[in-house]
């Protein structure tokens, strides 16, 4: 008898997809229950916008049309919308874009392709937690995200300053 054989990448990547497909239909992540009596889209996160200058971005948004400033880094600037907790964003290298936050990235982005859709970059970290971005079976771009570690932390002055974890639960 031989040593035991290891099974390919492509194996593990089959044995993953019919785990997920027989996963119990309600599981716990996050802030979410996700489930198939529940979307998978929890809700709009934000709406970001390329722009060139970072400071006229500020001054027409906030100075002109009247939105409050909540964050700001080196990149990129969010916005307040009144009416909801997503933001408008504005960046210097990505964009425009529009985020929606889910529970998990992974399991998000495993489903969304096992329902038929297209990975265009798989899960990676970002500073509040995981993103990965998808193509559904009708040519649109979408964005999922979510904030497994945390939201931005800001300064008095509203510049990032870190991530904020999110609180544990039990």
């Amino acid at each position: 008898m031989g040593p035991p054989v290891r099974p390919s990448r492509a194996d593990a990547r089959y044995r993953l997809r019919a785990a997920w497909a027989a996963r119990p239909r309600q599981l716990h992540r996050g802030f979410f229950e996700v489930s198939l009596e529940t979307p998978l889209f929890r809700k709009l996160h934000n709406h970001l916008l390329r722009v060139a200058d970072l400071d006229a971005a500020i001054s027409f948004y906030r100075d002109k049309l009247g939105h409050r400033l909540l964050w700001r880094s080196d990149e990129a600037a969010g916005f307040a919308l009144p009416e909801t907790d997503a933001e408008l964003v504005v960046h210097l290298k990505i964009g425009p874009e529009t985020d929606i936050l889910v529970a998990d990235v992974d399991e998000a982005f495993a489903l969304f392709l096992s329902a038929g859709g297209e990975g265009v970059e798989r899960p990676f970290d970002i500073a509040i937690g995981r993103c990965a971005r998808v193509r559904d079976p009708f040519g649109n771009e979408l964005v999922l995200l979510d904030q497994s570690k945390g939201r931005l932390a800001t300064d008095a002055e509203g510049r990032v300053i870190g991530v904020e974890p999110r609180p544990s639960r039990g």
